[in-house]
C-alpha cells in the first residue's frame, strides 16, 4: 500500500509541475507589431495631405502587419500589407525597416520588397500608444508612415508619396 502511495504522490508532483507555465517574454518590438486597421492619403513635399485627404485609389482600409525579424534584437521592424475585404492588395508589399524601440520610430531608405524585389522607402513611421480613437469610440495605438515605391508611377506627378495612418486592430465589427 505504501509503494502505491508513493507513486501517487509521485505522479501527482510530476503532473503539477509539468502544469508550470513558463514565461516565455515577448520580442525585442512587441509594442511595435500588432495588425494594424490602416488608411491611404497622398501627400505632397511638405507632407500635406492631397485631395481633401481622401484615398486618391478609393482602395479602402486594409490591416497591415508590423513584426520582429528572426534575430529580435528590437533594431528591426517587418512590415507588410494584407489583402482588403475584397481580396486585393494595395501594393503587396514586405520589407525590413530600423527602429528604435525607445521612441517608437522606423524608417527605411530603399529596402528592399521581400514580394517583387522593388525598393521602398519609408519615412516618419511611427507607433503613438493610446493616440487613436477606433470609430466604436474606444481608445487604440495608433501608427502612421510615409511610404514610396519605386514602381509607383503616380509618385512625383499627382502626389510626392503615400502616407498609411491607422490604429491597432481591435477584431471589433463596430471597428472595421
Amino acid at each position: 500500500m505504501k509503494k502505491i502511495f508513493l507513486a501517487l504522490a509521485a505522479l501527482a508532483t510530476l503532473t503539477f509541475v509539468s502544469c508550470e507555465k513558463k514565461d516565455v517574454g515577448g520580442t525585442e518590438v512587441k509594442d511595435m507589431s500588432g495588425e494594424w486597421y490602416v488608411h491611404i492619403v497622398a501627400i505632397d513635399e511638405n507632407g500635406a495631405p492631397l485631395y481633401g485627404g481622401d484615398d486618391p485609389f478609393e482602395f479602402g482600409p486594409f490591416i497591415l502587419l508590423t513584426y520582429n525579424d528572426a534575430a529580435n534584437n528590437g533594431d528591426k521592424l517587418f512590415i507588410q500589407d494584407t489583402p482588403n475585404a475584397d481580396g486585393e492588395y494595395f501594393w503587396e508589399f514586405q520589407v525590413k525597416a530600423n527602429c528604435n524601440t525607445g521612441d517608437n520610430t522606423f524608417s527605411v531608405k530603399g529596402g528592399e520588397d521581400l514580394v517583387y524585389g522593388i525598393s521602398i522607402d519609408i519615412t516618419n513611421g511611427k507607433v503613438l500608444y493610446g493616440a487613436a480613437t477606433t470609430p466604436s469610440g474606444q481608445p487604440a495605438d495608433s501608427i502612421t508612415m510615409d511610404i514610396l515605391f519605386e514602381d509607383d508611377e503616380n509618385a512625383g506627378v499627382y502626389y510626392d508619396r503615400l502616407r498609411f495612418t491607422g490604429y491597432r486592430y481591435t477584431g471589433l465589427v463596430a471597428d472595421e
